[in-house]
């Protein structure tokens, strides 16, 4: 009994954790699409430039084509991380095996697209530090420290 308690503990915080940072990821994506460029995201800014243009900042005649497209990305990020916020508050919370697997199967994909990518276009840092710091806290320990927990 005391056993299962602690399992239960343990699967209501990681619950929370998935929850929570879910909330925060889709206020960040807003932040992302009406503001997009500001001091926060200025070192990506940077990456972004020096990559593509070999300067420290973007050339002033894509400015208006990046905002723009921080807008869409954005939304994108902050409908995404709504709809996961929702499944981690109900069938996630409920134990419900296809929450999980729904979890596992998107962020799969867009973990192993947004990779390919990123390292086609050499991006490391989006490929290794934002997934290996954001993603995997975020969403795979969560999935990691309960896989065991829907197979009842």
């Amino acid at each position: 009994m005391e056993n299962r308690n602690k399992n239960d503990k343990r699967f209501y915080f990681w619950q929370q954790w998935l929850f929570y940072s879910s909330l925060l990821f889709a206020c960040a994506g807003l932040v992302l699409a009406f503001y997009g460029n500001n001091p926060i995201f200025e070192p990506y800014h940077q990456l972004l430039a020096s990559n593509f243009f070999n300067r420290n900042t973007m050339p002033e005649e894509t400015h208006k084509l990046y905002t723009f497209i921080m807008g869409p990305m954005g939304a994108t990020i902050s409908g995404s991380y709504l709809l996961l916020a929702f499944i981690a508050r109900y069938p996630f919370k409920k134990k419900e095996r296809w929450s999980r697997n729904a979890i596992v199967a998107a962020f799969g994909v867009w973990f192993i697209v947004d990779s390919i990518v990123s390292v086609y276009y050499g991006i490391l840092f989006q490929a290794l530090v934002l997934h290996l710091f954001i993603s995997v806290p975020q969403k795979a320990l969560p999935l990691i420290f309960t896989w065991k927990e829907f197979e009842n």
